[in-house]
Formats: structure tokens, C-alpha cells, sequence
């Protein structure tokens, strides 16, 4: 359990001046990312693997406890603003429940039957992928969850800090981030946090590039929420069609916010072909255009 252990570097670090304590907390995150590195084949054979569940309607799951959790659930959060995950196709599990999200629920991470019974809840199958993070690597409810959600059929990622413990031996695709011992010991939530944070960003942007919500570096399915995303998607509009703003709005207006649709309605389809289009292409429009562009030659 490196995580746990007291590391000799940093045993006096209460009597260290300040300067030199944070000095030596920033290595901690450099070591982070280099853990990180060293995991990323790990995590792009996970990605593709997810892919291939998700691709068809499946569910992505996350599942976790205390830090760990909060950062998965936050991960999970962010993708349907940013790149339009319907939120009937997410499920996010914390010990605790959302309560846990901002306190600490005492007790929740040991609740075994309750991880077993929300999977059963949700009617989880072999459909669906999940990700589980637990620094440690043998939180009960995180290793309850990933564990029930495998025999389910779901396809399942681990993510742990430490070696050869159950979340990554039962895991389908397990990620170890060999982050070791903490400057201040046991608390995961300063080096083995930023290398969970930097391997769930990673790790659902690479998905969502490999499910096509994202286009020329742009993501192309976000939800236009407020002032500033609506700017935003006719930013992208205008970049990828050069068209000027008044045009972008316009056609960000018939498209009902999807600038998928938009693209498409600027290069002369109506909507009905460009729903059609964008169906054909599952998703991608690069291959909308491709589609889109082959059809206009044909039809002229």
C-alpha cells in the first residue's frame, strides 16, 4: 500500500519552511503526470474498448468513493455539457450517495450490498462500461461495484494507485498510476488525485474523439447552455464553414442548437437530409461531409 505508507523524503516536512514544503509538493505532481505516461498504453487500449461498447446505446458508468469518487463523478458530469452525453446513457455511483459529494459520509465506502443493489437498480448489461477509480485499489464499495457491473457482462476499467490489488485484478482493462508514497501519507488526494484527474480526462476525451463528438480539434457537440456556448458554437461554425455570424445563427436556429446540423444546413442541406446524413455517419461528421459531398456530386 504505497499510498499509505510514510515516505522517509518527506517525514520532517512540518518543520521545512513553507517554500520549500511546496516545493516539494510540486514534484508530487510531476510525479503524478509521469505515472500517468507510463499507464498510457493502458489507457488507450481502455478507450478503445469502451468505444466499441458504447458505440451502440450502451451506458457509461462511473463508481467510487471519497476523493476518488468525487473526481470520477465530476469526470462523468462534465460530459454532457461538453460533448452532449445524453444523461440517460451516464450513471454515476458514490458511496454515500450525492450527499458524499461535498462531506464525508462515514461508513459509506464499506457499503458492499448497497453497490451490488444500485447495480441491479440500474438493470446494468453487457452493453454498458464502466469505470471504477480507488487509489488504494481495494475500496469495497468501488471494488463491489466493478466487480458485480463484470459479472453483469458490463465491459470494466480500474483505476488504482496501487499494485496488483483487486480493482485492477478483476478489471477487464485496469490502469495502475504508480504514483507511490504521498507527502503528506495517506492523503490521495494531493499526488494519486492529480493522477486520477489527468487519466479521467484523458481517458473520456479520447472516448469521445472515438465516438465522433469532436471535429478539427472543436467539440462540435456541445450544448449551447448559455450566452457564452452559444457564442461559442457560432465561433465553430464560422471556422469550419467561413461563413460570418449572422449566417452561423441562423442556421444554429433551424439546427435547434446541434452545430452538426448546422455545418451541414451551411453547405446547402435541409434538415431532414442532414439528420439522415448524420445518422448515416453514426455520429461523425467528417464522414457526414464526406457523405454530404458525395451526394451533391452525384445529384449534380
Amino acid at each position: 500500500m504505497n499510498t499509505e505508507r510514510q515516505s522517509p523524503r518527506y517525514a520532517d516536512i512540518d518543520s521545512w519552511d513553507l517554500s520549500d514544503a511546496l516545493e516539494a509538493m510540486i514534484d508530487g505532481q510531476f510525479a503524478a503526470l509521469a505515472a500517468v505516461r507510463a499507464a498510457r498504453k493502458s489507457i488507450e487500449q481502455a478507450a478503445i474498448a469502451m468505444e466499441g461498447r458504447l458505440r451502440y446505446r450502451g451506458r457509461l458508468i462511473y463508481a467510487g468513493a471519497g476523493t476518488s469518487g468525487r473526481l470520477a463523478v465530476q469526470d462523468g458530469a462534465e460530459l454532457m455539457p461538453t460533448f452532449s452525453w445524453p444523461r440517460e446513457r451516464l450513471i454515476l455511483l458514490m458511496a454515500g450517495g450525492e450527499h458524499a459529494l461535498v462531506r464525508s459520509i462515514e461508513g459509506a465506502e464499506d457499503e458492499v450490498d448497497n453497490a451490488i443493489q444500485l447495480l441491479r437498480e440500474h438493470n446494468v448489461d453487457g452493453k454498458d462500461a464502466m469505470i471504477a477509480v480507488a487509489a488504494s485499489g481495494t475500496t469495497p464499495f468501488t471494488v463491489a461495484c466493478l466487480r458485480e457491473a463484470k459479472r453483469l457482462g458490463a465491459l470494466t476499467v480500474g483505476i488504482a494507485n496501487n499494485a496488483d490489488t483487486p480493482l485492477l485484478r478483476y478489471s477487464d482493462h485496469p490502469i495502475w498510476l504508480d504514483t507511490g508514497a504521498e507527502p503528506i501519507a495517506g492523503s490521495t488526494r494531493l499526488t494519486a488525485g492529480t493522477s486520477q484527474k489527468i487519466t479521467l480526462n484523458l481517458l473520456s476525451s479520447l472516448l469521445m474523439i472515438g465516438l465522433g463528438r469532436v471535429y478539427g480539434g472543436l467539440m462540435v457537440d456541445v450544448q449551447a447552455t448559455n450566452e457564452k456556448l452559444l457564442r461559442r458554437s457560432e465561433d465553430m461554425l464560422i471556422r469550419i464553414n467561413d461563413c460570418d455570424r449572422e449566417a452561423a445563427r441562423d442556421a444554429l436556429g433551424r439546427a435547434h442548437g446541434s452545430v452538426k446540423l448546422a455545418v451541414l444546413l451551411l453547405r446547402g442541406s435541409d434538415l431532414d437530409h442532414a439528420k439522415d446524413v448524420l445518422a448515416r455517419a453514426n455520429g461523425r461528421l467528417r464522414e457526414a461531409l464526406s457523405l454530404f459531398a458525395k451526394g451533391s456530386t452525384h445529384a449534380a
